[in-house]
């Protein structure tokens, strides 16, 4: 299972918002081929923040990051329709697989196979409710059918499966380095303990 401080936790948190500000939008110019980190960043704090409330802090978040690029930055509104409601069970799909995956963790090889699932399955979740949503409620499609909309999931969501998993994968060494680091250290103090005792 994967615990960590309060104070962990907090730093965390603050890390997921710099990577939503930074990826997000047209805020950093120099940075603006950088994939979304957005889908990522739901899954990431489902697996690591206990509290359930920064699942709803981050969407209300991202909603005002997006509305804020179109009101001011002037970014394509093309996507803030009433469909964009969808998103929270989207965003929330991640956070609950990150979530199940948080309780399946151990540092061992093992936890990739409870990791490609939870991503797997919370991404084909996920991206039916944004991809569904955006088709059925976004007012740009006259005529819906199950053909179009199996043909625009497939063609777009290769683009989504891969920013998250370039995100994740970037955590995944993150994490193993400051894992190792720390149960280095412990092991360190307990050898010094011991001599000393």
């Amino acid at each position: 299972m994967l615990t960590l401080s309060t104070r962990n936790q907090i730093i965390i948190g603050l890390v997921l918002v710099l990577f939503m500000i930074i990826t997000r939008g047209h805020y950093f110019n120099s940075l603006q081929n950088l994939p979304s980190a957005s889908w990522a960043v739901f899954f990431l704090a489902g697996a690591y923040l206990r509290s359930t409330w920064p699942l709803l802090v981050f969407f209300v978040f991202a909603w005002l990051l997006d509305f804020a690029a179109y009101n001011w930055n002037g970014a394509d509104g093309f996507c803030l329709t009433p469909a964009y409601i969808t998103m929270l069970p989207a965003y929330g799909s991640l956070w609950l697989a990150g979530r199940w995956y948080a309780n399946q963790h151990q540092f061992t090889w093992h936890t990739l196979m409870p990791l490609s699932i939870s991503l797997m399955v919370g991404t084909i979740i996920c991206r039916f409710f944004s991809s569904g949503g955006f088709y059925l409620f976004s007012g740009h499609f006259a005529e819906k059918t199950f053909v179009e909309f199996g043909e625009r999931y497939m063609k777009y969501f290769p683009h989504f499966i891969e920013s998250l998993l370039f995100y994740v994968g970037i955590t995944i060494v993150v994490h193993a380095a400051f894992t190792l680091a720390n149960n280095s250290s412990i092991s360190r103090k307990s050898k010094t303990g011991q001599q000393h005792g």
